[in-house]
């Protein structure tokens, strides 16, 4: 069989990460009034869900578009049976979990990209600004005062990361970049989620780019998911950390803060340790709903 004849093979986590960090490097935005910072080379990457916004921005994305009809019930549960399905029977296809990696967004084929925008900063307004950290973000304004870029790194999609990054006066945004032909989704993902080893990915091809130097930047994550992404900087923070990440951080004397309350910690990390990723932020939306109509 000639060599341009033979099956490609499906790439390999580590090649679906290193393809979503350059996508999601790739689309990240970079404000015109940043684009001759004081400190060129220091810059600030800041995880999204329970370190700048209280719990999963995926899971307020999804129920803000159920209301609107952007999708039905069974779209997002179908998305869940999948995901689910393939969990427990533990098939090692590569279709299958191909499909499974790519159900986490399949809901949003066929809509636009300018669809998902308009409405993700209604969402937006509705559903997440009142659930930002305040201490987390003084501490990204703190970055900004000093002549340091400020991006956002997270699974959520990139359409509605970049939301919250400009509502913030942030720098810009990495998410988890889907597919789309003349601006309607596939419902393909380009690589995979943008979630642990690929958010890595991403600040290199960033840093690469913006001539940055990793040792004088600093990242801010809750999750022990992102210690590929601390431990790429020379200033990692853990911010309302779980258990395994306060561990580390102590163990390594790196910088902790804490902005909740006992009650407020309790219930964040119950839900964000269900919806861990926009993928399983897909079936806690899922749940959601379901649970609402019993």
């Amino acid at each position: 069989m000639p060599p341009s004849d033979k099956p490609r093979r499906p790439p390999n986590l580590r090649q679906r990460s290193t393809l979503a960090g350059e996508a999601a490097a790739a689309a990240a935005e970079v404000e015109t009034a940043l684009d001759h910072p004081a400190d060129p080379t220091s810059a600030a990457f800041f995880d999204v869900d329970n370190t700048v916004m209280q719990g999963a921005s995926i899971f307020h994305l999804a129920r803000g578009l159920h209301r609107r009809k952007f999708f039905t019930t069974r779209d997002i549960l179908g998305a869940a049976w999948k995901q689910a399905y393939f969990r427990v029977v533990g098939v090692e296809d590569p279709d299958h979990i191909a499909e499974t990696r790519n159900s986490a967004l399949s809901f949003i084929a066929g809509h636009t990209v300018a669809e998902l925008e308009e409405l993700g900063e209604e969402i937006f307004d509705e559903g997440m600004a009142h659930r930002i950290w305040p201490g987390t973000r003084a501490l990204a304004q703190l970055h900004l005062d000093q002549g340091q870029r400020v991006w956002l790194v997270t699974a959520a999609p990139i359409e509605i990361a970049q939301i919250i990054a400009r509502r913030l006066g942030l720098t810009g945004a990495m998410g988890t970049v889907s597919e789309h032909v003349d601006g309607v989704y596939t419902g393909r993902l380009v690589g995979d989620m943008l979630h642990g080893p690929a958010k890595a990915e991403a600040i290199k091809a960033l840093a690469a780019r913006e001539s940055l130097d990793l040792r004088r930047c600093s990242a801010y994550s809750d999750s022990a998911n992102d210690l590929p992404m601390l431990s790429l900087v020379g200033d990692p923070v853990a911010i309302n950390p779980d258990a395994r990440l306060r561990a580390h951080a102590r163990e390594q004397g790196w910088r902790v803060r804490d902005y909740r309350t006992g009650r407020k910690a309790a219930r964040a990390g119950l839900l964000v340790g269900g919806v861990a990723g926009a993928v399983t932020g897909t079936v806690a939306a899922g749940v959601a709903l379901r649970s609402r109509r019993r």
